[in-house]
């Protein structure tokens, strides 16, 4: 069962009671005009167990400490916004695997190799799925096919780059003359805030594998927490830009971040992949991605279960 994307960008006050995350609302509970049965029935519940992410996207939102740990416990992963509305933190379990030590030293003891071939399988499918995407825009795509099988053993030659640059200046109507940068022009804004949702689940389903997010099979930043999750990711980027793509085509206003946009964008967790010919929503196919992963790392497997765009 695919877990729920909870958003939050109203004050509430969010806490715990029988494994229920319990959503009160300040303006009710403040308001001593009305009676207590309305405050009751003002209120919402959402098993813990069915929930996945939740987001977290306003200055007055009140969490309680109970309720943290019981989404911790169930493999949560808490998403923090900051004043522009972007997310600037994420929260994610300790332990959350019964052999979490075992899978650490697999990860810690993997070969230099071996990493570089798991990122050689990284690039090749990240590649393939953004020449698919190109495709489906009527873009010429060739040329990402050809980088895609000249990829070697921990991409040496930079064809990663090659293809992005070719990727990048396709992909988007040729009107828009965009360039993808972070802090670019609209619909850098969208992309943005649909990475940083991917990126909290697979970091979740990393550590839901007994992984490590923090080190990575390529990327290696000392100053980032989550350098596995952002190689694994990779293929799974242009599920985002698809969705990023329908948005920019339907003709909404996507300068600015509003409500409409972000529940979209939320809905990425059950965007439709396949992997080896199998159908599933997209955080179960992250949770084989990084179940795949692990056993790369133990020697039970050889190859990264990556999705494929048609």
């Amino acid at each position: 069962m695919i877990k729920r994307t909870l958003y939050f960008g109203n004050p509430a006050y969010l806490n715990l009671n029988n494994k229920q995350l319990v959503v009160r609302l300040p303006e009710v509970e403040k308001n001593k005009d009305l009676p207590e049965r309305f405050k009751l029935e003002a209120t919402a519940s959402i098993t813990i167990e069915d929930i996945g992410v939740v987001m977290l996207d306003h200055q007055q939102i009140t969490i309680t400490q109970g309720l943290m740990a019981a989404l911790l416990d169930n493999n949560v992963a808490i998403i923090t916004c900051d004043g522009s509305h972007m997310p600037a933190g994420l929260m994610l379990p300790l332990e959350s695997h019964n052999i979490q030590h075992e899978r650490f030293k697999n990860q810690l003891d993997s070969s230099v190799p071996l990493r570089k071939q798991l990122w050689q399988q990284t690039t090749i499918q990240k590649i393939l799925n953004q020449a698919a995407v190109l495709s489906m825009q009527g873009k010429e795509s060739q040329k990402m096919i050809y980088w895609a099988k000249r990829v070697r053993s921990g991409d040496p030659d930079n064809c990663e780059g090659k293809a992005a640059l070719h990727y990048w200046s396709n992909v988007f109507p040729d009107s828009m003359y965009f360039s993808r940068d972070r802090d670019g022009d609209p619909p850098n804004n969208l992309l943005n805030y649909g990475y940083a949702i991917l990126r909290a689940i697979t970091a979740r389903c990393l550590v839901g594998s007994g992984l490590l997010p923090t080190l990575g099979i390529h990327h290696s930043n000392k100053y980032n927490a989550y350098c596995l999750a952002d190689d694994i990711m990779e293929p799974y980027r242009p599920y985002v830009d698809m969705i990023v793509l329908e948005i920019v085509k339907g003709g909404s206003e996507y300068t600015e971040l509003n409500t409409e946009l972000k529940r979209i964008l939320l809905g990425i967790p059950a965007t439709d992949v396949i992997i080896e010919g199998e159908r599933s929503p997209l955080m179960i196919a992250m949770q084989r991605t990084s179940a795949s992963l692990a056993r790369c790392f133990e020697g039970t497997a050889r190859k990264i279960s990556y999705p494929e765009i048609d």
